[in-house]
């Protein structure tokens, strides 16, 4: 027997009915207000974990694209820019040695290659200090840090450099005073005291080994550690090269023939040009050096040098940006930096996120194109083109001494004596330059080598940054559209659903006031 429906039910069930019209009628025209498709998670469920997920992601790509990679291309750019200015510099550079190699100097040519070449020193590391939004582009994490001193700066810094036995050269050595005094110094007014008569016996050359450090002007009371591993070292704790420090200005002793004298494997520290001159059998034990394959945890093959630096001059190069080294060393207030380079390892890569799991390298850490070999061999250039000057000066000026009447034999004799040894010094003097130009052209080549690769590197990373950044560009519009669709209302579907939900509606209160009108009085 089913159940008996009453008015009631029927008015119930029309009224719900209605009800759930309304409702519908609501939840359309809020899309049609809204655009959305749902305005809470639980009008559908499903939408709300999608759209959640999409906005993630499409947060995630927007921080890559519009954030992380454009910061990378500023980066980027500057540093290209930084290194193409260098690259200008060492091309001017190695023209001057280009024209000094294959032309006969004269004094005035000379003067302009000197004067050219002070300059351009002047201007090489300049680009280094370049930063990008306050940070420093060629300093790794110390960002904060210039690449080169701003002032003169008094710090003592223990330095330790590791190095391998191809940064060992020979150098010629012309030796061109008496002990007491050099050619170059004679003029008008000394040149018949006792301490400037110099005689050609005086002046010789001869071929030295040299390891050239990265700075000059050293400080003389500490004795540098040469340590370095041989057949008999390695896998133990290396050797060391005994030194001896001598000044340039030592009136007792040659400080470049010096090592020559030591009986044993030895060297000398000259302080004020930061060489080290060594010996033969310190030469050969050095040379010998070479990582063995039994020690994979140690290369035998780097010899180590710590030395000390406390005066800095303005755009000297900070070492904490290259070496092992110490800040105020034996004090309360030392600072240990780079203490893994003496393990071989790279340290300060700064790299950027640019896309999931993807990540871009933005800095040039200095060593990598602003090294200190090219000051240093502008150092020895311009060190040698002074010197012709100097001696060519003292060359034309005991030569008009000899000419001019005035002169009495005596002082004549005396000139004569000196002008032959300054001849010959200067014959020596303009050999040396003549090698040194050729040398040198292939050494700035060498530098702009490594500044190119360096600038390749930064064109690489930006050639790919470009793919990376098209890539999330596209990315980011289709997950957009994803988000639209996900999330958007079709207003032209939506209008006509509305539309349809509010006929229902009115048809629905007609239908239920005819049907509410009858009773069961009506039949009674």
């Amino acid at each position: 027997m089913g159940m008996r429906i009453t008015n009631k039910i029927m008015q119930d069930n029309s009224l719900s009915n209605i009800n759930n019209n309304k409702i519908l009628q609501d939840k359309l025209s809020t899309q049609m207000a809204t655009g959305k498709k749902i305005t809470r998670p639980s009008d559908d469920p499903v939408i709300a974990i999608r759209a959640l997920r999409l906005r993630s992601t499409l947060s995630d790509i927007t921080q890559y694209c519009d954030k992380n990679v454009e910061d990378a291309e500023s980066w980027l750019k500057v540093t290209e820019d930084s290194i193409n200015t260098m690259t200008g510099v060492l091309e001017d550079m190695y023209e001057q040695f280009n024209t000094g190699a294959n032309e006969h100097l004269t004094t005035a040519n000379r003067e302009v290659i000197l004067e050219a070449l002070k300059e351009l020193k002047d201007e090489i590391y300049a680009s280094g200090d370049a930063d990008y939004a306050g940070r420093g582009i060629f300093t790794g994490y110390r960002t904060s840090t210039k690449l080169r001193f701003q002032e003169d700066t008094t710090l003592p810094y223990e330095i330790t450099e590791q190095v391998d036995k191809s940064v060992m050269d020979d150098i010629t050595y012309v030796k061109m005073d008496n002990g007491t005094n050099q050619i170059g110094e004679i003029n008008a007014g000394n040149y018949t005291d006792a301490g400037y008569e110099i005689d050609d016996t005086a002046v010789s050359r001869e071929t030295l080994h040299r390891l050239r450090l990265s700075y000059k002007d050293l400080d003389a009371d500490m004795v540098p550690t040469i340590s370095y591993y041989d057949a008999s070292s390695a896998g133990s704790d290396p050797k060391e090269i005994p030194v001896t420090v001598v000044s340039k200005y030592d009136t007792t002793q040659d400080a470049y023939q010096a090592a020559s004298k030591m009986t044993k494997a030895g060297a000398v520290f000259i302080p004020e040009t930061g060489e080290i001159i060594l010996n033969e059998e310190a030469y050969k034990a050095l040379s010998s050096t070479r990582d063995y394959a039994s020690t994979e945890s140690v290369d035998e093959g780097k010899i180590s040098i710590t030395y000390r630096k406390s005066d800095w001059k303005n755009g000297d190069l900070r070492p904490e940006h290259y070496f092992a080294c110490t800040a105020n060393p034996g004090t309360d207030e030392a600072i240990v930096h780079n203490g893994e380079k003496l393990n071989g390892e790279e340290s300060q890569i700064i790299s950027y996120d640019v896309g999931f799991n993807q990540e871009i390298r933005v800095n040039t850490l200095a060593g990598e194109c602003y090294t200190h070999a090219i000051g240093r061999d502008l150092d020895d250039m311009i060190s040698i083109l002074e010197q012709v000057g100097d001696v060519e000066k003292t060359v034309n000026t005991l030569d008009g001494i000899i000419k001019d009447d005035n002169t009495s034999n005596e002082d004549r004799v005396i000139a004569e004596k000196s002008l032959a040894a300054a001849n010959k010094a200067l014959t020596f003097l303009e050999e040396k330059m003549q090698k040194m130009f050729e040398n040198g052209q292939t050494r700035m080549q060498n530098h702009l080598n490594t500044t190119t690769l360096a600038l390749t590197s930064v064109g690489t990373r930006s050639s790919k940054l470009a793919l990376v950044k098209t890539r999330l560009s596209s990315q980011k519009t289709n997950f957009k559209d994803l988000v639209a669709d996900n999330e958007q209302a079709d207003t032209a579907e939506v209008a006509t659903d509305l539309k349809s939900a509010k006929v229902a509606y009115d048809a629905a209160l007609m239908a239920t006031g005819k049907i509410t009108e009858s009773t069961l009085m009506n039949y009674i």
